[in-house]
């Protein structure tokens, strides 16, 4: 089975013009697959390029633009150019430059796919002299629709439509949601769906994030707490995230431990997302909550289904960003007496979207409505794990499978 990707049609869109398209996400998310399949589509798949292939490193050195010599080997698209990708490029020292050079020099010939993982976020974050030479896509762990075959749509103008379109299609995918809960959305072992390979991928995967990839992100040197710290971290899924809490049972300081943190973020293991105040009376306006890209990691069933459902948002709101839809983020509301709502998804920095992730269809808590209403109103969804729940509760108030939502 070919898992056909969304940010496939629109990374590699002519409507993002000359600039390089710069594909980053988690280790084994499916970047590499999903650039070689396209230039499989437009007929340029022998102008991929490991550099984590010697010959290629060598030939560079040789010859600085050496792709140059087979690029006409392969048909040109209707703007006269070809498309090459370079993978892993970033491992390679000074590859800014590098790439900055083969941009200014040959983008009137070529259109250029970089694929990679942290180092391309990071470049994104601090800026540099490829300023204006690419645009960023995110490609996260397969999401429900894109293993049901859905094609991608461009988000309505409301939410509320959004849901009225999933409220008028009456299909469940019950299966594929119960196969994405128990072997994550990481293409190899959802698609081999065996207990046993998942286990034993999921153990080899953090093993090689924490003792070679984090090796040469950061500079950390001790990288045992930085595991230490990952694995306290199930436990606290779907709760605020107390660094100095975290600190004391690692015995780091609060810096120290901030910086393990950020590291895991960096190497995809984990991502936060911020709490939203404005207009929330007495909310939490620092602590953030962290969830996995691999969100069986937890074992607590509730947790779980709430960091699939976080990953779910995640991977939708920034598809839509990525796609040039908006500007679309992931936050969470909670006050100071611990009322809380799940998430908050915002557009052009407005709210647009209230969800809570619940197990089962219940009754909807009243402080939903009430932070509902001090955002204006906008529409407010409980999605559940549950089957065959689809109901508008109130005006502007849903319930809703995520087998459904989602698919």
């Amino acid at each position: 089975m070919t898992l056909k990707r969304h940010l496939g049609n629109i990374a590699f869109s002519p409507d993002f013009g000359r600039q390089m398209r710069f594909i980053a996400g988690p280790r084994q998310s499916g970047k590499t697959t999903m650039a070689r399949h396209f230039l499989e589509k437009v007929h340029c798949q022998e102008l991929y390029y490991n550099w984590d292939n010697r010959k290629i490193r060598d030939n560079y050195v040789k010859n600085n633009h050496f792709f140059m010599s087979d690029i006409y080997n392969a048909p040109a698209g209707q703007d006269g150019k070809r498309w090459i990708c370079l993978d892993e490029i970033h491992k390679y020292p000074a590859w800014k430059n590098i790439l900055k050079d083969f941009f200014d020099s040959c983008s009137e010939e070529i259109n250029f796919i970089i694929t990679g993982s942290a180092r391309l976020d990071m470049m994104r974050k601090s800026g540099d002299s490829l300023t204006g030479r690419y645009f960023n896509f995110r490609l996260n762990p397969v999401t429900l629709s894109e293993m049901c075959g859905t094609p991608y749509t461009p988000p309505p103008e409301t939410s509320e439509e959004f849901i009225l379109q999933k409220l008028d299609i009456p299909i469940y995918h019950k299966e594929e949601l119960l196969n994405m809960l128990r072997f994550s959305g990481f293409p190899e072992p959802l698609l081999k769906a065996s207990p046993r390979f998942h286990n034993r991928w999921q153990s080899a995967y953090i093993d090689t994030m924490i003792r070679e990839d984090l090796r040469e992100l950061t500079q950390i040197k001790n990288l045992e707490k930085t595991a230490t710290l990952l694995a306290l971290l199930p436990e606290r899924i779907s709760s605020p995230l107390s660094i100095n809490a975290l600190a004391g049972e690692i015995s780091s300081s609060f810096a120290t431990t901030a910086n393990y943190l950020a590291a895991l973020e960096l190497g995809y293991l984990i991502f936060r997302i911020d709490p939203y105040y404005k207009k929330i009376a007495r909310s939490l306006k620092k602590e953030k909550k962290a969830y996995f890209y691999d969100w069986t990691r937890n074992s607590n069933q509730g947790a779980k289904f709430e960091n699939y459902v976080a990953m779910e948002l995640k991977s939708l709101s920034e598809l839509w960003q990525d796609s040039g839809e908006g500007d679309f983020e992931l936050f969470f509301i909670r006050d100071r007496d611990g009322r809380e709502t799940d998430f908050l998804v915002t557009r052009g920095h407005k709210p647009w979207l209230l969800a809570e992730a619940k197990l089962s269809r219940s009754e909807i808590a009243y402080h939903h409505t009430k932070h509902q209403k001090a955002l204006g109103g906008i529409p407010f969804i409980q999605i559940v794990m549950e089957e065959n729940v689809a109901e508008k509760c109130n005006p502007g108030v849903f319930q809703l499978s995520a087998s459904r939502l989602f698919a």
